[in-house]
């Protein structure tokens, strides 16, 4: 079956059905992994945006169900050069068409994508539309593409409840997860290293997580403007002002650094993927990350009082990071869970684990960050 992507700037791409024959309106936002298409869909910061996968051929490895990063999928449609109808790989327990059918995701296939990319690189992530109508009035759809906005993400993709996990093997600490859109391995990498993690809906209140006995709190990964989020921010600055060890990641860093004072700002059009580089400034070197957001933290507007920025991003030297000067608290633009991509930021975990435990046995407040091998590798040593 025909489909066609229709973009805000009136540029037209034709192709054949994939997944479901929906018509669905969405952000168009691009992707530069050559894998780990399946935790893309399910990551939870792309609600209400339809991906385009800038590499060729996706779907060659087929899908499985440990590879989830979530509940459900979170992408409204896909954009892919050749899609394969089936997958090799001996964890594959279907193939991708399939999945996109039985998730009601939109896609289509046979398209340009590299060019497509192109379009949302000079001009800017754009809203699109994407339909197997043979028919469509081209001055409607643009006027509905123009009118369209995603709101309250937030609360789309967070828990209603709180979720117990507990640790692999000995259990050393609890940490107190802000679920603002988590990925499963952000919780996977805590557990590795001996900390039961309770997730939290994004509503709850600074008092019910003080009160709550955990050793410390992260600030999870999420989709959309962080500044629509007034009551988190404000329940955010209620944890900040505590000493409870705060280690945010994504929306969790931009949402952290709006409680105390900076500014956020759109990037044109975002940065997705998991080949972006970044420079940490203490130690001079250089880490590929992976990343999936579209807003940044606005490095002049942080009071050098309050914060100082930790790493840049090597490509066009925004914020990817701060450290607070209160103690036991850090913030990342990217995510050191991956997945899919480089783990080569994984120590950071490690980081925030150290200040728990020094700050749980009465120590140093400001506990030394780890060094040597774990920090360059990652992994869980």
């Amino acid at each position: 079956m025909k489909a066609t992507l229709i973009l805000a700037n009136g540029s037209i791409f034709s192709g054949t059905s994939i997944g479901s024959t929906e018509t669905r309106v969405c952000e168009m936002v691009f992707n530069t992994s050559m894998a780990g298409y399946q935790e893309i869909l399910t990551d939870p910061s792309y609600a209400g945006q339809g991906v385009v996968m800038s590499y060729p051929l996706i779907g060659n490895y087929g899908v499985n169900h440990e590879d989830c990063e979530s509940r459900r999928p979170w992408v409204e449609a896909l954009v892919v050069r050749h899609l394969s109808p089936r997958g090799s790989n001996f964890r594959c327990e279907g193939d991708l068409g399939t999945y996109l059918k039985e998730h009601n995701i939109t896609g289509i296939q046979g398209v340009d994508t590299r060019a497509l990319t192109k379009i949302l690189r000079s001009e800017g992530s754009m809203n699109g539309m994407l339909t197997c109508a043979e028919h469509f009035n081209i001055a409607q759809v643009l006027e509905q593409l123009k009118a369209y906005q995603v709101k309250d993400t937030v609360s789309l993709v967070t828990r209603t409840e709180a979720e117990v996990f507990s640790a692999y093997g000995e259990e050393r600490l609890h940490v107190a997860m802000m679920d603002y859109g988590v990925k499963q391995n952000m919780i996977e990498c805590l557990r590795r290293r001996g900390c039961k993690v309770t997730a939290l809906p994004a509503s709850t209140s600074a008092e019910e997580v003080l009160s709550g006995g955990y050793d410390g709190v992260m600030l999870s990964n999420g989709p959309g403007d962080p500044a629509e989020n007034t009551a988190i921010i404000a329940e955010l600055r209620k944890l900040y002002d505590s000493d409870i060890p705060l280690f945010g990641v994504c929306l969790g860093h931009q949402l952290l650094a709006l409680a105390t004072g900076a500014r956020t700002g759109r990037l044109a059009y975002g940065h997705r993927g998991g080949n972006h580089p970044v420079r940490d400034l203490e130690k001079g070197r250089v880490f590929i990350t992976s990343q999936n957001h579209g807003f940044m933290v606005l490095a002049d507007s942080v009071n050098p009082a309050v914060a100082e920025v930790s790493h840049i991003n090597v490509n066009d030297g925004t914020c990817e990071g701060l450290r607070y000067k209160r103690p036991n608290c850090f913030t990342t633009q990217f995510h050191p869970e991956a997945n899919a991509g480089p783990k080569d930021t994984e120590y950071l975990f490690n980081r925030f684990i150290d200040n728990m435990a020094a700050r749980k046995a009465g120590g140093n407040p400001s506990a030394p960050f780890r060094g040597g091998e774990e920090e360059v590798c990652g992994g869980d040593k």
